[in-house]
């Protein structure tokens, strides 16, 4: 029997090879660049069809999120479309933390990833594709520190401002799916809640704010490891080109609604945060977020309000995060919409767990629960 082969040198891929032996290999997760993070794989074994693999990721007691791994199973596909789980089990006494991945392929190749992977070339393709539709803007914000392009959707005719942007954290991969759903809804010009919401709205879509880590394969941070996520309160060009960029066209447009869409490690549930704690914070302001929180719980069992995180104190709120930041500036509703890695605790499917068809089909609720929060402020 031949060793199998590990390869991670494409777009997204992050894995280091420690031992191969016949079908097991010992593993490691290399850190985002000039950073402490680290949680995201994404490798792909090519082995013998029929033959099980044992795959051990070791050294995980330190990676970014250790709590992320207990209850977890890897995501694997054989054709890259169709993303499953594989049966994993984590032992935080084997090998300073170790997740150990089992997995027959049927096939003489299977593919690795903390979660589905959603690729530079599809974000490509899914921009290209809504720029196509009618009445579509493709705007270039800016560049990345690696020389690729970051791109705003935008679209509608109408005066709330409202924007949504994904993947200020790279391995968080949940957010473009759930932005190819959303696209999918809003470029649809048979579908009655974008005809809705485009009348009513103009809405400005960063489907990724981060194509650099995106690319090199990091959890959490862009080319030279800054966390974009903790610098809308002074982004820089050096450190932060993609937060400067969407913030100063934000400046421009205003907002009226903003959602910044990402993913937990740890949490088996879908969850919105907030922003309590911001200075000058009125009932009337947060009531706007209580508001769409209850009518999205209304609409989809695959979101709940028990299950997130804890409440910030009055006048405590983090104002280097996105959503803090930009309600307080902007005076207006905004929030995080998280999504698991894990399934769901309150709707199992073993098969797939929470999955890029389900990211796909919250972006549509999301949007459905947006159209009825705006009718319900217009009387």
């Amino acid at each position: 029997m031949n060793d199998i082969v590990i390869d991670a040198g494409f777009d997204s891929g992050n894995i280091e090879v420690l031992n191969v032996a016949g079908n097991t290999a010992s593993l490691a997760i290399p850190r985002d660049h000039n950073s402490e993070f680290a949680q995201w794989f994404h490798f792909r074994v090519t082995c013998q069809a029929g033959e099980p693999l044992e795959l051990k990721l070791t050294g995980l007691n330190k990676s970014a999120y250790p709590g992320g791994w207990p209850g977890y199973d890897a995501c694997v596909s054989e054709d890259r479309e169709y993303w499953a789980r594989a049966s994993s089990s984590f032992d935080e006494g084997e090998a300073d933390g170790t997740l150990t991945i089992s997995y027959t392929p049927a096939g003489n190749v299977a593919w690795f990833a903390y979660f589905a992977p959603y690729s530079m070339e599809r974000h490509h393709d899914l921009v290209s594709e809504a720029a196509a539709a009618e009445g579509v803007d493709l705007l270039r914000l800016g560049t990345t520190l690696d020389g690729q392009p970051l791109d705003c959707l935008e679209m509608g005719e109408g005066e709330v401002q409202v924007w949504l942007t994904a993947r200020q954290h790279p391995g968080e991969t949940q957010a473009e799916w759930w932005m190819e759903g959303a696209l999918e809804c809003l470029t649809d010009p048979a579908d009655p809640v974008a005809r809705a919401l485009r009348k009513r709205c103009r809405l400005h879509i960063v489907p990724n704010c981060n194509p650099d880590g995106s690319r090199r394969g990091h959890l959490r941070t862009n080319a030279v490891g800054t966390n974009l996520n903790r610098e809308w309160e002074t982004p820089s060009a050096e450190k932060s080109p993609e937060v400067l960029a969407i913030r100063n066209h934000m400046d421009a447009t205003g907002v009226g609604f903003a959602m910044d869409v990402h993913g937990d490690e740890a949490i088996p549930a879908v969850f919105l945060a907030g922003y309590e704690g911001i200075p000058d914070l009125t009932d009337e302001h947060y009531a706007g977020f209580t508001r769409y929180s209850a009518i999205l719980d209304r609409r989809t069992p695959d979101f709940q309000t028990r299950l997130g995180y804890p409440k910030s104190a009055a006048g405590k709120a983090n104002m280097t995060m996105a959503t803090t930041q930009i309600a307080h500036r902007f005076g207006c509703t905004a929030m995080t919409l998280e999504m698991p890695y894990k399934d769901l605790a309150d709707a199992p499917e073993p098969e797939q767990g929470w999955s890029p068809e389900r990211c796909k089909l919250l972006g549509r609720d999301c949007l459905a629960a947006l159209l009825e929060w705006l009718e319900a402020a217009e009387g």
